[in-house]
């Protein structure tokens, strides 16, 4: 890996073993999305991310971050991210339901998220459906010449589209030999465009939706560990991980 603006650039080869080890990281969401259903607990699905992730031959990566046990992060309703997948959080009808997995194979780490609401309702599908929409405009933004600000944009005025807030305490980050590499990247602008670094070729990032239905201000819970929304409101994240290829774009989990 060589380092250009901050942004740790990939090989072929070492794209092409964060490939494998995306392909397996996106079969074990799939498998977990079916998963989440009401009367399902977190730690249910902590169990079957962990037996899947050791079938696939890969190490959890959450486990590798000190202090963390747990193969996923699972929040619900008002949690944002970094929930720790207890027994006790049971899914009910209505519930909004977030997983966060990676998984760490041949050297190098994969990370993706999802969200899934438990019911029926418009208004919830809407809220999910904006989600969606912006990681799908970011995706596209993984280019050579662009700049992590225009990802940032993107998502920031889908959201606001919308009438949500982009969290803006936490971020989307850099991925490779280590989970978390340069540079960060915000669901929202900040500073210049010109002073944002500059996508090149071989770039890997994981990008990362987390908005919320209210003001989309923070709070650390009692556990040290899960950041909800300050006023309560729902959140959610969507999360992939992307490469920079001559070809454009690619999803790799």
């Amino acid at each position: 890996m060589s380092k250009n603006s901050g942004i740790l650039v990939k090989t072929q080869v070492e794209i092409k073993k964060m490939a494998e080890g995306g392909s397996k990281l996106a079969e074990i969401k799939s498998k977990l999305k079916k998963a989440v259903k009401v009367g399902v607990n977190a730690a249910d699905i902590e169990k079957l991310a962990t037996k899947l992730i050791e079938k696939s031959g890969g190490v959890s990566s959450f486990k590798m971050v000190p202090g963390y046990k747990w193969s996923t992060c699972i929040n619900i309703n008002e949690g944002v991210v970094h929930g720790i997948p207890r027994p006790e959080v049971v899914f009910r009808e209505g519930d909004l339901v977030s997983v966060d997995v990676g998984l760490y194979y041949k050297g190098f780490h994969t990370d993706t998220s999802f969200s899934i609401g438990l019911s029926g309702e418009e208004e919830t599908s809407k809220f999910l459906g904006a989600g969606r929409a912006a990681l799908r405009k970011a995706v596209r933004e993984v280019r050579p010449g662009k700049r992590i600000y225009d990802i940032s944009s993107v998502i920031e005025n889908t959201l606001e589209e919308n009438n949500l807030s982009p969290i803006k305490a936490l971020v989307g980050h850099g991925i490779g030999r280590a989970l978390h590499e340069e540079p960060q990247i915000p669901c929202f602008v900040s500073g210049e465009r010109a002073q944002s670094p500059e996508i090149s070729l071989g770039a890997v990032l994981a990008i990362e939706v987390m908005y919320s239905r209210g003001r989309g201000d923070v709070v650390m819970e009692a556990d040290g560990w899960t950041i909800s929304t300050g006023d309560g409101k729902i959140a959610a994240l969507f999360e992939e991980t992307v490469a920079t290829t001559k070809e454009g774009p690619l999803v790799l989990t």
